[in-house]
């Protein structure tokens, strides 16, 4: 992205904050609670974008990063009664580890050999806490007590269970991933994630670290997957082995490529839109899912690079 351009880059996603921030005040309690749930996915589609997107490295095991967090803060709100700030630290501190350990693994291979084994790792953490039911409650899963979703913040007492706390610290959340994934892409990180993503050979051949440089990308997406897994656990109050399910690294892959893999805004518009679509769709039929498979192969003939990428790379070559 060229200087002149990222005056653009900046005002268009400070005008999406600004807009999800004065929404909160005409939405419908419906609206208001569905919106929150996505800018929360939302996260953990832009964690995956970052590996997926910016980096080429496709992964099916990105549930057990979201999982992680979502245990690592749900558990430790509920067995060992954290207040919500230090549940929620433990969380994005799980995931940051979880990812770290699966990364120096399953770096080793590349291709759909990455694919397999990041896959096979997640699976391994979904059976896990089907096994150990006495904590977890499996499928069941454990609901929040209400002291584990309210705490004082300087004096300010923060209740999660109150739909505004929990739209604007999901807006919060939101906005924090965005400045950080906009400032990492923008930076000579983010340029040398894209020329792996090109041609690793030839950026390896150049002199970057590309094993350091992959590794770093999947802590990150990681960590930020799992942030995202924390603030579900504890915004909505609820964990359960679902969360862990290879079907939520599947819906990751699907916010990205509806959205536009490899642009910063990509997986926030395709959560929105694939909510939206299925929650509209099985107000008329049940076969929901074909509906969504319909939009979907028309998606990758007429938007092959994904919405916003498709319109990156015809008109707005402005966008990150």
């Amino acid at each position: 992205m060229s200087g002149t351009n990222f005056p653009k880059a900046v005002l268009l996603h400070v005008l999406v904050i600004a807009a999800l921030f004065f929404l909160q005040f005409i939405l419908p309690d419906y609206h208001h609670l569905t919106l929150t749930r996505i800018m929360v996915l939302s996260i953990f589609a832009m964690g995956y974008n970052l590996l997926f997107g910016y980096t080429g490295l496709l992964s099916l095991g990105h549930a057990m990063f979201f999982a992680a967090g979502l245990y690592g803060a749900g558990m430790t709100a509920f067995y060992l009664e954290w207040p919500v700030p230090a549940a929620f630290a433990a969380g994005i501190v799980s995931g940051f580890f979880v990812s770290l350990l699966i990364g120096l693994v399953a770096l080793r291979t590349t291709g759909v050999a990455f694919m397999i084994v990041t896959m096979m790792f997640a699976q391994v953490a979904h059976l896990s806490t089907t096994y150990f039911t006495s904590w977890t409650r499996g499928e069941e899963g454990l609901v929040m007590p209400q002291s584990a979703r309210a705490f004082d913040l300087f004096g300010w007492a923060v209740d999660l269970t109150d739909a505004t706390s929990r739209y604007n610290i999901a807006l919060l959340l939101l906005a924090l991933t965005l400045l950080i994934i906009f400032l990492l892409v923008r930076g000579p990180i983010g340029r040398a994630l894209i020329a792996i993503r090109e041609n690793e050979p030839r950026t390896l051949m150049l002199g970057y670290d590309t094993a350091r440089l992959k590794l770093l990308a999947l802590v990150v997406s990681g960590t930020l997957s799992a942030m995202a897994g924390a603030a579900y656990a504890l915004l909505f109050g609820y964990i359960g082995a679902s969360f862990a399910s290879i079907q939520y690294s599947i819906e990751a892959l699907l916010f990205t490529l509806l959205g536009g893999a490899g642009t910063i805004l990509g997986p926030l518009l395709g959560t929105t839109l694939m909510f939206y679509m299925i929650d509209i769709a099985s107000e008329y039929t049940t076969a929901y899912l074909l509906v969504t498979g319909v939009a979907l192969v028309l998606l990758v003939l007429y938007f092959p690079r994904g919405i916003l990428g498709s319109l990156r790379e015809r008109w707005l070559t402005w966008l990150p």
